[in-house]
C-alpha cells in the first residue's frame, strides 16, 4: 500500500527553500520540506508541521499546489503526496535534523540543485505553471 506524503514548497523573494538528504528514498537528492502524513492528521497540518519541525520557520498560510507519487521499484517505495506552497512564514531557515537534513539552500527556480527529489520536481513544475497562469491573467 503507498505511503501517504505531505510537501511544502516555501517560497523567498522567487527561491524556493531545498535541503538535501541523507535517507531513502531518494538520498542525496534535494528536496522540498515534508513528511509522512499521521493518522487523523489533515495532508495540510501535515505538511506546515513538518516544514516547522525541519527547518524552524513559523509557517502561516498554506495552498494546494500539486499532487505528486513516486514509486522508487529498487527502494520498495510508493508515496502519494499533497505539495502545499507558501510565502507566509517567520523566521530564519535552519539545520533542525542534521542526522536527516545536513544542509539547505535558497535556490532561484531557474539555478536548482542536482539531484532534485521526484516530489521537489514536481513542485518545481508547479510553481512553473502557477507563475505562467498568473502572469497571463495580468
Amino acid at each position: 500500500m503507498p505511503g501517504l506524503g505531505c510537501g511544502l514548497a516555501v517560497l523567498r523573494e522567487g527561491k524556493l527553500l531545498l535541503y538535501r538528504r541523507l535517507r531513502a528514498p531518494e538520498a542525496g537528492s534535494w528536496n522540498i520540506v515534508g513528511g509522512k502524513v499521521d493518522h487523523m492528521e489533515r495532508a495540510v497540518d501535515s505538511a506546515r508541521r513538518e516544514a516547522e519541525e525541519e527547518s524552524g520557520l513559523s509557517i502561516g498560510a498554506v495552498e494546494f499546489l500539486c499532487l505528486s507519487e513516486q514509486i522508487i521499484a529498487d527502494e520498495r517505495q510508493h508515496w502519494v503526496s499533497l505539495i502545499y506552497v507558501t510565502e507566509d512564514f517567520a523566521g530564519e531557515a535552519r539545520v533542525m535534523e542534521p542526522e536527516k537534513l545536513p544542509e539547505f539552500g535558497w535556490f532561484p527556480l531557474d539555478a536548482l540543485p542536482s539531484p532534485l527529489s521526484r516530489f521537489a520536481a514536481d513542485a518545481v513544475k508547479a510553481l512553473g505553471a502557477r507563475h505562467f497562469a498568473r502572469n497571463a491573467a495580468s
